[in-house]
């Protein structure tokens, strides 16, 4: 019986008549509606003709309409809505109502509204791109820019263009940024509902400690405390049940245990909801009718895809998870982030769903113009390889010919489409191979589905199937970090985790067998690749661990996978996990500390049972902010003959020669390698000449032409051409350190074909090697001496060194030896005159001038009477500039 009243009662149903018009003139529209409004459960009865609605009633034709939700949570709470409003059941036999989600599908004949994920959406499109018998498809929350959303929306408005352009598409978003999505499907027209908006009173509540900012997936435990202690003041404060939003499933786990359990936060109800949540859990949030109060504490599914009644206060902790992708180190995690203003938005409004609310936001009121306008789409920040196959099996590996509101960012992509050759999965043209079709198939990330299907012929389909759903749904962080133990734990548990791993185990094991049945892998890499499966493992595997085996059986029946469940759990689970990750194939460099094969560190945490491997197969891993290294969250302990054969496309083998910063000198030597960690190495006899002298070059770059043998009247030359070159330019040459050594073969070039090791750097005449940089082709080399003379002769006879170190040439002689000297020396062909330091008898300065002219008229009696007291020996004429010159003193002079 169809629950007329409740249906009436959506405010959405006064676009329907606009949005029924706009779908057929165009074919497609967007729909912008706040949560609330009935746009996910009215809007796909009235498309199916099930109910009343946008000017026809519900005796028209049936069209079958398929509902994309971008969570599995959202997707089962709206097709049970939507059952309920038909009174219905989900699936049932005569009900025209189901839902797909991975491993669960409730749907019959007679079924004709079906709400799936977008990843399944995106498995269907691929197997029948015509959608054959669908009639609309209603993209929901498309705003929240989810990848798979966005890949759905693209491949649609392919299939619109090209196959089906009855088929009719809405866009649906719960926000007003919906001008982009008009545009994308072609300039269609934008339909909003108004919501029935109770007013919610904002109050700002920002801890009174410092917190500090998150990084990783870390909180501060301050932020979490406070946030406990905001769910407790809204309490006292407010009547209705508490809806809180918090990051993650490990913050919501905290502030349940800080609020006291399930039933002792003075009589209120503590539920959580998130994706890991029991079933019969979200069910009992999304029914209310609780005779007490609720506090709800949710991720961000609650954000827009889910009602959640009796709701009147929300507190929202401002953080929200977002994919990131370090590409340099091959690490994909979630992230913490400052929630956008766009988010936080929609988490007030369910303050307002039902009557007046208040919204406690857990930040100060000055914070909110920082927070980003809007989430950041996936496509742009996260991993893009499963987006790669999915693209490349559509036909367009470059995605350049997709509709999408934002393009992959290229270096991303680039890197993603390596993974996928490396892996078999697509050939040299970027086309997917048989292979790649099979693994896309498999509904899990291409990785993973390299792991699952080399990995069940080795260890059987079950044993890799179970690992790999361990691997695609990261387990609590309870099980610890150790795969293997959270695979023993995950069989005998019986928590929710658990029960939802035996599902997605048994739906990768038959989908591994159907997929292994399709033929060999004509796309797979050679063996020793990437993608090859390690055929020498069960070699490699130590005989006493073959026999010691596992208690856990095939039911295959087939005596290879009999064979295979002999090995033990911390073998298969490490050899899957490096199947899948090879990169992350790690040897310990202390205890505790690894290198990947990738060449970055990586760390475990203390206490992990994983510390003491020699090898081990990193599965998951983040970085911190500033940290040097990644940290292992989930590992398995291999030996170097599985990390040999799964991370094989690594392996080299040959003759390395380079300047080694550690010893400073040249080091020669016969290496392998697994990627950045070093298998074995010996000492090279006779290394190539030509590695040697670049090795040399390094050197010199490293650590500058200080290396060489630098003399006196080496030093003395160097500054002279530097001088010239900077006030005459060429062909006199740049003598800096980085000239030099840009043109170390041409003027080290003989020393450096003799040279070996530092020692004969060291030994190298820098003074000599450097004259070969004198421009002799132009003649000029021959006025060195005239240009920038090594010394001077002054009237005395002498013959003084002139000092080019410094911006000025400087010439120190003492004052009685330039007497009847009337101008400064002049160099460079008369551009620069010297410094003339004026030095006493005994060597002291005495004065400083560039012009001896004006010295000798206005400094010299000054100097005068200063020091001819103290000198009384030597010569002080009146006119110094017609005296003679003179080394000696009075006394001696003839």
């Amino acid at each position: 019986m169809i629950r007329t009243d409740a249906l009436e009662q959506l405010p959405v149903r006064t676009a329907l008549p606009a949005l029924t018009r706009a779908l057929d003139e165009h074919g497609a529209a967007v729909l912008c509606a706040p949560p609330g409004t009935g746009k996910t459960t009215l809007v796909p009865l009235v498309l199916a003709g099930l109910v009343a609605g946008g000017g026809q009633g519900a005796t028209g034709s049936v069209r079958r309409v398929v509902v994309a939700e971008p969570r599995r949570i959202a997707a089962r709470a709206a097709a049970r809505r939507m059952a309920w409003l038909l009174g219905q059941d989900v699936g049932g036999a005569a009900g025209t109502v189901g839902f797909t989600v991975r491993g669960e599908r409730r749907a019959g004949p007679a079924t004709v509204v079906e709400v799936v994920t977008t990843g399944v959406l995106l498995q269907r499109l691929q197997r029948d791109p015509e959608l054959a018998g669908v009639d609309a498809v209603v993209l929901d929350e498309c705003h929240e820019r989810h990848l798979d959303a966005d890949t759905a929306a693209a491949f649609l408005l392919d299939v619109r263009a090209a196959l089906r352009p009855e088929l009719r598409l809405v866009a649906a978003s719960a926000t007003t940024d919906a001008e982009g999505w008009a545009r994308l499907l072609g300039g269609v027209p934008v339909v909003e509902a108004r919501g029935v908006s109770h007013p919610v009173e904002v109050v700002w509540a920002p801890p009174e400690r410092a917190v500090r900012p998150p990084h990783g997936m870390r909180v501060d435990p301050v932020l979490l405390d406070h946030v406990a202690a905001v769910v407790r003041r809204a309490l006292r404060e407010r009547d209705g049940d508490v809806l809180c939003f918090l990051p993650g499933v490990g913050e919501i786990g905290r502030v349940a245990g800080l609020l006291g359990g399930p039933r002792s936060l003075d009589g209120a109800e503590v539920l959580q909801v998130h994706g890991r949540a029991p079933a019969a859990v979200q069910d009992a949030v999304l029914a209310g009718g609780s005779a007490g109060r609720r506090v709800v504490l949710a991720t961000s599914v609650a954000e827009s895809s889910l009602t959640v009644p009796g709701v009147r206060i929300v507190v929202d902790a401002g953080l929200a998870r977002e994919p990131r992708m370090d590409h340099a180190r091959g690490l994909s995690a979630l992230t913490t982030v400052r929630a956008s203003r766009a988010a936080a938005r929609q988490r007030a409004g369910r303050a307002g769903r039902e009557a007046p609310g208040a919204v406690y936001r857990c930040w100060a009121e000055a914070d909110e113009a920082r927070l980003p306008a809007f989430p950041a789409a996936e496509i742009t920040v996260a991993d893009l390889t499963a987006f790669a196959l999915q693209t490349a099996c559509w036909g367009d590996p470059d995605a350049s010919g997709l509709a999408l509101l934002d393009p992959p960012p290229a270096g991303a992509l680039t890197a993603a489409r390596a993974v996928l050759a490396a892996t078999g999965a697509t050939g040299p043209d970027g086309r997917p191979t048989d292979r790649g079709r099979r693994m896309a198939r498999l509904g899990v990330h291409p990785r993973l589905a390299r792991a699952l299907l080399d990995g069940a012929g080795e260890v059987g389909a079950r044993r890799a199937a179970e690992v790999v759903a361990l691997l695609s749904e990261e387990p609590p962080r309870e099980y610890g970090d150790d795969l293997a133990a959270a695979w023993r734990t995950a069989r005998r548990g019986g928590d929710a985790y658990a029960a939802r791993w035996r599902t997605e185990a048994r739906r990768l094991e038959n989908a591994a067998r159907t997929a292994l049945a399709g033929g060999a892998d004509e796309g797979a890499a050679p063996r020793g690749g990437e993608a090859s499966g390690p055929a020498s493992w069960q070699e490699r595997a130590p005989r006493d661990e073959r026999r010691r085996g596992g208690a856990h059986d095939d039911v295959s029946g087939a005596s290879g996978e009999r064979e295979a469940a002999a090995h033990p759990d911390d073998a298969v689970a490490g050899l899957i996990a490096a199947l899948a990750f090879p990169e992350r194939v790690a040897r310990a460099r202390d205890e505790g500390s690894f290198l990947m094969v990738s060449g970055t560190g990586a760390e475990l945490g203390e206490g992990s049972r994983l510390r003491s491997a020699r090898w081990l197969a990193v599965a998951v891993a983040d970085r911190p902010v500033a940290a040097a290294s990644a940290r292992v969250r989930l590992g398995a302990v291999i030996d170097e003959g599985t990390a040999r054969a799964a991370a094989g496309a690594l392996l080299t083998e040959g003759e390395e020669v380079h300047w080694s910063q550690e010893r400073g000198d040249v080091v020669a030597r016969r290496v392998a390698r697994l990627g950045a960690v070093e298998l074995a190495t010996s000492a090279l006899t006779s290394p190539d000449r030509g590695l040697v002298r670049a090795a040399l070059v390094e050197g010199l770059r490293r650590e500058g032409a200080g290396l060489l043998r630098w003399g006196a009247e080496a030093e003395c030359l160097r500054q002279r051409l530097a001088f010239l070159h900077r006030e005459l330019g060429a062909p006199w040459p740049d003598v800096s350190d980085a000239a030099l050594l840009a043109r170390a073969d041409e003027w080290l070039g003989l020393e450096l074909d003799r040279a070996r090791r530092r020692v004969d750097l060291e030994r190298v005449d820098a003074g000599k090697a450097l004259e070969r940089l004198l421009p002799w082709a132009s003649g000029d080399a021959a006025r060195l001496e005239e240009l920038a003379p090594e010394r001077i002769e002054v009237p005395s006879g002498s013959r003084i060194r002139v000092d080019y170190g410094g911006e000025q040439p400087v010439l120190a002689v003492k004052l009685q030896e330039l007497f009847g000297l009337r101008q400064t020396p002049r160099l460079a062909g008369g551009r620069v005159p010297v410094l003339v330091h004026l030095l006493s008898p005994a060597g002291r300065p005495a004065a400083v001038t560039a012009d001896l002219a004006s010295f000798w008229q206005e400094g010299y009696r000054s100097v005068r009477a200063d020091l001819r007291g103290r000198y009384p020996r030597h010569p002080w004429p009146e006119d110094p500039s017609t005296a003679v010159a003179t080394r000696r003193t009075n006394a001696r002079r003839p």
